[in-house]
């Protein structure tokens, strides 16, 4: 937004110009960057309220030419850099438009706030624009939609990515195969709700060639709104599982929500699926170039070698690429990112330097010959088993997994959470702690699947799944002797650990945000000390 001025931008917010901010001291005019032509609307949405600017229309009281625009927007007054736009929006318990004079004299580019907020802000003496509008979220979704049609207008490509375990992931590993091609700009950290996904695009510089966006969902609706925003050439569903099913009930409902991205896609952008994912046949369209990914579909692995390479085809393609990272499921979320880097019209080869954001599978080596895989971030049934399957193929020592509750299952959550049991007893899980009531049942149904399915083990367990189980265990265990221990919350599980661990062990903890699994992982490096991040994904 850089080469936009206060009117111009307040015309794309459809806001009011309130107050310009203050011309260049040595008077010179600034670029403001084109405008369209007099009379030409802005294909944006509603039109603007009783009194906004229009492109065309009124200036300010003062006709100085303004300085040119911010370098970004942000709705946290205290984290705002100067030089950004403020936005502030009303909240449960706290409305950010009071924060307005707080920004500008913090060095905010100007403010876009309410009516009530911006003739205050205008007050105030800290210099900067003021921008009003009865609803500054909408005004702040509508400025970033006006920005992505600028950066089309400069030849920038968007792509799109949701799904509901590995969209951050995924992203991170598009940016990374692009990087050398493109000028490539990825939302930052989890920015990818109807707040964080307008912030994310109006991050992205002029100069920008790709800007990769990550579409979150939380109810029917929601990622309609993101693409209506985001306007994706390209739209990315990395997977469609039991996430939110508290929220949406089952999982053709989920797959109906995320299919929203399919639909509001415009005729002739190119769509990326999983290969065979029959949850999504129904919302496929035929005026939209699809690709697959995985096996049977159009992008598929077709070799992983000793050095860590990869070959990965797409029709009579061919691509080697070295990633840095080794998990299965990255290698998946990999061939989801080769795909839409296909559908842009590029061929990715050579080394793939990821590095995924904290608490999401990153190993670390600690004193004791320790290893954390430290992924933290959040989990749902599908992600917990890659987790698992992770743990499997990679511990050296003692498998040991810290399982936290799983939160938004719904009815289904029980019977979900003994699944996850039975899976870390059939991948060879040697001591198991629960964090959490429904992490509980994890427990008793690795207990039971450890135990055999004609109790051949012998078993010393309480309800809960807590006990020792000793036994010729689940097929594929690499020892007798399996325990489980359950843990009302983080600390307490840490605590548990410092009696339990040996040397050797590797250790995965895993849990929804909700149950602050993190502690965990402090503890473990606070007593055994980081000694060092391994590469990521690499055992």
């Amino acid at each position: 937004m850089r080469d936009w001025d206060a009117r111009h931008l307040a015309a794309a917010a459809g806001a009011r110009l309130v107050r310009r901010p203050p011309a260049p001291a040595d008077g010179a005019a600034l670029p403001a960057g084109p405008a369209p032509a007099a009379g030409a609307a802005l294909p944006l949405g509603p039109a603007p309220a009783a009194g906004a600017v229009s492109l065309e229309g009124a200036v300010a009281p003062d006709d100085r030419p303004s300085p040119v625009g911010p370098t970004g927007a942000g709705v946290d007054s205290r984290t705002l850099a100067p030089g950004e736009l403020f936005v502030g929006l009303p909240g449960e318990r706290v409305d950010g438009g009071a924060h307005a004079a707080e920004a500008l004299a913090a060095g905010a580019w100007g403010v876009l706030v309410g009516e009530r907020h911006a003739q205050a802000a205008a007050a105030s003496q800290a210099p900067g624009a003021v921008l009003a509008h009865e609803d500054p979220l909408a005004a702040l979704q509508r400025l970033a939609r006006a920005w992505r049609r600028e950066l089309r207008a400069r030849g920038a490509m968007v792509v799109g990515i949701t799904g509901s375990t590995g969209k951050t992931s995924t992203k991170d590993i598009l940016a990374a195969l692009l990087e050398r091609q493109l000028r490539v700009w990825a939302s930052p950290a989890n920015l990818n709700t109807e707040i964080g996904l307008p912030l994310a695009l109006l991050g992205a510089g002029s100069e920008s060639e790709l800007v990769v966006l990550e579409l979150a969902m939380r109810g029917p609706g929601q990622i309609a709104e993101l693409t209506a925003i985001a306007e994706p050439d390209v739209g990315v569903i990395v997977n469609v599982g039991p996430a939110h099913l508290e929220l949406l009930g089952s999982l053709e409902a989920i797959a109906a929500a995320k299919a929203e991205l399919i639909a509001g896609l415009a005729p002739g952008a190119s769509l990326v699926v999983p290969a065979g994912e029959r949850l999504l046949e129904r919302h496929l369209r035929e005026q939209l170039r699809t690709i697959t990914f995985g096996e049977g579909g159009d992008v598929r692995l077709l070799q992983r070698r000793a050095d860590g390479s990869v070959l990965i085809a797409h029709g009579t393609q061919r691509m080697a690429l070295t990633p840095s990272f080794s998990q299965a499921h990255n290698l998946r979320n990999l061939l989801a990112a080769v795909a839409a880097a296909r559908a842009l019209g590029y061929t990715p080869r050579g080394p793939v330097q990821v590095r995924f954001g904290a608490m999401r599978g990153q190993r670390e080596r600690l004193a004791g010959e320790l290893t954390l895989i430290d992924d933290c971030y959040n989990a749902n049934p599908m992600s917990m088993r890659a987790a698992l399957d992770e743990l499997a193929r990679s511990a050296h020592g003692r498998r040991v997994a810290v399982l936290g509750d799983m939160l938004e299952l719904g009815a289904q959550a029980r019977e979900l959470h003994r699944e996850i049991g039975v899976h870390a007893a059939e991948r060879g899980v040697q001591l198991l702690v629960t964090v959490g009531p429904l992490a509980a049942q994890v427990g008793s149904a690795f207990a039971a699947a450890a135990a055999g399915p004609d109790g051949a083990g012998a078993a010393a367990a309480g309800s809960d799944g807590t006990g020792i189980v000793a036994g010729a265990g689940a097929a594929g265990a690499r020892a007798a002797v399996r325990e489980t221990r359950a843990a009302a919350d983080a600390d307490e599980a840490a605590e548990l650990l410092e009696e339990l661990l040996r040397e050797g062990d590797t250790v995965l903890v895993k849990g929804s945000r909700g149950m602050r699994m993190e502690r965990v992982s402090e503890r473990l490096r606070a007593r055994h000390g980081g000694a060092s991040a391994l590469a990521a994904g690499r055992s």
